[in-house]
C-alpha cells in the first residue's frame, strides 16, 4: 500500500510537470505565430503605409495603434473599440501577455502580443491577439501522459508487492520451520535461501543460534544425568547402611552407622558444593580484582603438609603477580594439587613463572604471561583425552577414575575459574604423567627477577 501510494504520488507528479512544460512549449509557440501576423503588419506600417481595414485570420484579431494611443486599424471584430492592452513594447522590442474582458467578451482571454513600429518618426505598436491554450493543451493528450502514468503507477505498485512478496517468502519458510521445532526436534535446522542477502545472513544466524541451544539442552541432559548418577551412589550407600541397621539393631550402634553414613554424606555435600560453584562461575559475574603474588599462594600450599601421602616439589619465581580474586584462585589452586595428588605415583611438581606473551595470546596477554605448572608423575592422560577430563564427571579408561575419590568436579571448575580471570588452562605433553598448565595475564606490577626458590 505504501510503495502503490508512493508510486502514484510520484506519476501524478511526473504527469503534471510534463503536462505544464508541454503547455509552456505550446503556448510559447503560439505567441511566436501570434507575433508572425503581427510583425507583418508593423512591416507595412514601417514601408507601405497604414490599412484601416486588416482582414481577421485563424481568428486572430489586430490592432494599430499610433503613438498617441488612438487606433488607427483593426481588424474587423474590434473595428471601434479602445486598445486591447496598455502595455507598450519597447522599441523594436515584442512583448506579451494574457489579457481578460475589455475589448474581449466576459470571460474570455486572450494571448496579446504588442510589437513596436516605427512610422513618420514615432514608434507605433501593432497588437495581435490569440487564443490562450489551455493547460490541458488538448484532450487526447491530457488522456495520454495522465493514462501512462497510472500505467507506470499501477506497474510500480506491481512489482513492489512482487519484490516484497519474493523477499519475505523465506522469512515465512523460516518462521514456519521454526514453529515446528521443539525440545523432540532441537537437532533441525532452518532452510538457507538461494540469494546471499540479509535474509540469507539471518537464517544462517538462526542456525547457528539453534545449535548453541541444541548443544546446550545436550549438555544439560548429560549433565542431569551423570549429576543424577553421581548422586545416586552415596544415596544408595546411606539407604543400605539404614536398611542394614534396621534390619540387625543389635549389630550396629549409633556411632558405628553415622560413620558410615557420613562418608556418603560429605560426598553428596561436596557435590553439591562444587555444582554451586560452578553454577556461580557460569553465571559470568565480575571477579573481585586485587593483586594476588601466585608463588606466595603456591608456597602457603606447599608448606602445608597435613595430611599429605605424596612428595611435593614447588619451583617459584617471586613476583609473579596477577590481577583476581584470592580464594577462587586458591580454590583452582587446591584443586589442581589435589587432583595430581591423587593421581602421582610419589611426587607432585609445582613451578611458578612468568614468559612474554607471543603470537596469538600478545591480545590477551598485553603485560606477560604468569605461568603455574602442576606436574604428577602418575599414568598421565592420553593427547586425545586431554579435553575430556574437563568435562563434568568425566571418566577416564585409565587410573583416573572414581575409586580415586574425586567428584568429577574438580577440574571444571579449575578451567571455569581460569576463564572468569582472563586465563587459560590446558593440559600439555609432558616427558612423565599429567601436566596442567595454568596461563594467566600478568598485573601491571614490576616483576622482580630474583632466582627461583624452592619449597
Amino acid at each position: 500500500m505504501f510503495a502503490g501510494a508512493v508510486a502514484t504520488l510520484l506519476s501524478a507528479l511526473l504527469a503534471v510537470s510534463v503536462m505544464l512544460a508541454i503547455h509552456k512549449y505550446v503556448t510559447q509557440d503560439h505567441i511566436n505565430e501570434i507575433a508572425v501576423d503581427g510583425g507583418r503588419v508593423a512591416h507595412e506600417i514601417e514601408h507601405d503605409g497604414v490599412h484601416p481595414h486588416m482582414i481577421e485570420e485563424d481568428g486572430r484579431d489586430l490592432q494599430v495603434v499610433d503613438a498617441t494611443g488612438k487606433v488607427v486599424a483593426s481588424t474587423p471584430g474590434l473595428r471601434g473599440q479602445p486598445p486591447m492592452a496598455d502595455f507598450t513594447p519597447l522599441p523594436k522590442a515584442m512583448s506579451s501577455s494574457v489579457v481578460c474582458g475589455g475589448v474581449f467578451p466576459d470571460g474570455d482571454c486572450r494571448l496579446v502580443v504588442a510589437q513596436s513600429a516605427y512610422r513618420a518618426g514615432q514608434d507605433w505598436v501593432v497588437y495581435s491577439s490569440g487564443h490562450t491554450i489551455p493547460l490541458y493543451v488538448a484532450p487526447w493528450l491530457s488522456a495520454t501522459v495522465f493514462g501512462a502514468a497510472a500505467l507506470m503507477a499501477a506497474a510500480i505498485t506491481a512489482l513492489g508487492h512482487r519484490i516484497v512478496t519474493t523477499a519475505i517468502r523465506p522469512v515465512n519458510t523460516i518462521r514456519a520451520e521454526l514453529d515446528t521445532i521443539s525440545e523432540s526436534s532441537p537437532q533441525r535446522r532452518v532452510p538457507l535461501p538461494p540469494t546471499h542477502d540479509e535474509i540469507h545472513d539471518l537464517a544462517e544466524s538462526v542456525n547457528r543460534t539453534l545449535a548453541r541451544l541444541h548443544a546446550a539442552m545436550t549438555q544439560q541432559r548429560n549433565f542431569t544425568s551423570n549429576a543424577s548418577h553421581e548422586l545416586r551412589t552415596p544415596i544408595t550407600a546411606i539407604r543400605a547402611e539404614v536398611e542394614d541397621a534396621l534390619l540387625a539393631p543389635e549389630e550396629t550402634t549409633v556411632r558405628k552407622l553415622g560413620e558410615a553414613v557420613l562418608v556418603s554424606v560429605n560426598r553428596i555435600e561436596t557435590i553439591v558444593g562444587d555444582l554451586l560453584a560452578i553454577a556461580r562461575l557460569e553465571a559470568e559475574q565480575p571477579v573481585d580484582g586485587e593483586p594476588v603474588d601466585l608463588a606466595t599462594l603456591v608456597s602457603a600450599k606447599c608448606r602445608d603438609v597435613s595430611g599429605r601421602r605424596k612428595a611435593f616439589d614447588c619451583a617459584l619465581q617471586r613476583g609473579v603477580v596477577v590481577t583476581g580474586d584470592p580464594s577462587q584462585l586458591s580454590r583452582l589452586l587446591t584443586n589442581l594439587l589435589d587432583n595430581a595428588e591423587r593421581h602421582a605415583a610419589g611426587t607432585v611438581t609445582v613451578r611458578v613463572s612468568h614468559e612474554p606473551a607471543s603470537g596469538r595470546d600478545a591480545k590477551r596477554f598485553p603485560l606477560g604471561v604468569a605461568l603455574l605448572e602442576v606436574i604428577d608423575d602418575g599414568p598421565g592422560i592420553e593427547p586425545d583425552k586431554r579435553e575430556l577430563v574437563f568435562q563434568r564427571f568425566a571418566r577416564l579408561d585409565t587410573a583416573r577414575d572414581r575409586n580415586t575419590g574425586g567428584t568429577g568436579l574438580g577440574l571444571v571448575m579449575a578451567r571455569k575459574i581460569a576463564q572468569a580471570h582472563g586465563g587459560t588452562l590446558r593440559v600439555e605433553d609432558s616427558t612423565a604423567g599429567a601436566r596442567f598448565v595454568l596461563r594467566l595475564p600478568l598485573a601491571a606490577v614490576p616483576v622482580t627477577a630474583a632466582p627461583r626458590g624452592r619449597t
